[in-house]
């Protein structure tokens, strides 16, 4: 009996999701290796079942899109066709030349020292995304949080970060996450939002394309108004204040250029700061694999593959879209991956509803990342005392020395000077305003081996190369 083809796929939201399930009801046994012990991703994030939560979709929309995800993995699960290995923390994945296998290592385990390779025949990559933080005087006081965090600690944990809020930043992310706040007993005392709204009328066009998502957006405005949430635009946190933990966070309006004035500030009593200015692409394991990037995602054909044989990509890895966007792209992905597995030819139109979708909400994001671009001048807040590299505990004036007296040209030299960017998280946090503070370019992480740090006995299991 012939073994039918393999697919192993990186992450379990909503991208991942979809993609394992449409490979698997067309004859493809299903890796689905992920590092949470749910699936689900940040967008579909579940509390844990010992807590009893009792109504968890309150914490959602789109719950129903949820549910058939959720019941078509259960019935995959239950025949076989998908294998679904959480709490397993992908580090690398090797390409077979030749052969156009794939073998993906993994660390498993909550103290992550056990090593596991998954092997197939081809690999989706559905790595998601992950937050730009942009540090201010004192944004590592603890009650500062970033709004993806405060969304993870209420929706995962069912815990709230404090009694009284500041949601703050820039971003569609900012609404769920203060209407959720407030329905769960926080009071917002703001939602501050840096974008200008003179900007909107200019990408209206677009906009309007997708009116659910508008009508998402004004249901979010609704809520925020029945909260009584107060709402500020052009306007910025340039300082988060206390001494043992945040007490308040002072604002600044914005001018037409995205930089604060003199004058126009606000201070704002409060406990917890969420705080965030979009998000970036996970492209690490791409990167390793030799796949090209487009800007600052994984750049993918129509049918979901990139220019490296065998690797298919979806979600928020190819670029920042949404939860209907990925899934989307995870389904045509899944579809694509399922024929060229079988020798058959794509065929596009039976995908043509997810294409269409597809490129409506590429075309939407687009614009609204247009619109909600961080403040141009928020650099020049960040005092030289400043941290921006937690990890290694470098500050602005460390990096603006290493750039304009010992002449660094590029984030590189800046990492080799200042050690800013070799800590655990490898510069996923502060690599943005490394790049600022030197006015330079983010560099990609290049073809580096390691997504993240790796014990030396895992390295030493691992068979001897061909």
């Amino acid at each position: 009996m012939t073994e039918r083809p393999r697919l192993v796929v990186v992450g379990a939201g909503p991208a991942g999701l979809a993609g394992a399930l449409a490979a698997a009801a067309r004859g493809i046994g299903v890796t689905l290796v992920d590092a949470a012990d749910q699936a689900g991703g940040q967008f579909y994030r579940q509390p844990a079942a010992a807590l009893g939560a009792r109504r968890p979709q309150a914490l959602h929309h789109q719950w129903r899109a949820w549910e058939r995800l959720r019941d078509g993995l259960d019935r995959h699960r239950a025949t076989g066709s998908i294998t679904h290995l959480t709490d397993h923390h992908v580090w690398c994945v090797e390409r077979k030349p030749g052969s156009g296998g794939v073998t993906v290592h993994a660390l498993h385990g909550p103290a992550q020292e056990e090593g596991v390779a998954v092997r197939a025949d081809a690999v989706l990559l559905a790595t998601g995304g992950y937050e730009r933080v942009l540090p201010f005087p004192g944004w590592t006081l603890p009650g500062v949080v970033t709004a993806g965090g405060a969304q993870a600690m209420l929706k995962g944990g069912l815990v709230l970060p404090g009694r009284t809020a500041v949601v703050a930043g820039t971003g569609p992310l900012l609404l769920p996450v203060a209407t959720g706040l407030a329905a769960a007993g926080a009071r917002v005392a703001a939602l501050v939002e840096s974008a200008d709204p003179a900007a909107v009328p200019r990408r209206m066009a677009a906009l309007a394309a997708r009116p659910d998502k508008l009508a998402e957006g004004a249901g979010y405005a609704a809520r925020l108004l029945r909260h009584g949430v107060r709402t500020v635009l052009r306007h910025t946190v340039v300082e988060a204040h206390g001494t043992e933990r945040l007490t308040a966070v002072t604002v600044a309006a914005l001018d037409r250029g995205g930089r604060t004035g003199p004058g126009g500030s606000l201070l704002i009593p409060c406990d917890t700061l969420a705080v965030g200015h979009g998000m970036l692409p996970h492209t690490d394991l791409a990167e390793t694999l030799g796949c090209t990037l487009s800007g600052t995602g994984v750049r993918v054909d129509d049918e979901q593959r990139t220019d490296v044989p065998g690797v298919w990509a979806a979600g928020e890895t190819t670029g920042i879209g949404g939860a209907a966007l990925a899934l989307a792209e995870g389904h045509i992905a899944g579809r694509s991956i399922a024929a060229r597995l079988r020798g058959a030819p794509a065929d596009p139109r039976r995908w043509a509803a997810a294409a269409r979708a597809r490129t409506r909400l590429r075309h939407f994001y687009a614009a609204l990342d247009a619109v909600c671009e961080p403040p141009a001048g928020w650099a020049e807040q960040v005092t030289d005392d400043t941290l921006v590299c937690r990890c290694e505990e470098v500050t602005a004036g460390e990096v603006r020395t290493a750039a304009g007296t010992l002449g660094a040209c590029d984030p590189r030299s800046v990492k080799l000077l200042t050690r800013a960017g070799m800590g655990w998280c490898q510069g996923r946090m502060c690599a943005p305003a490394v790049a600022a503070l030197t006015g330079c370019p983010p560099l990609p992480a290049g073809r580096r081996p390691f997504a993240r740090p790796v014990p030396l006995g895992v390295l030493a299991a691992l068979p001897e190369p061909d």
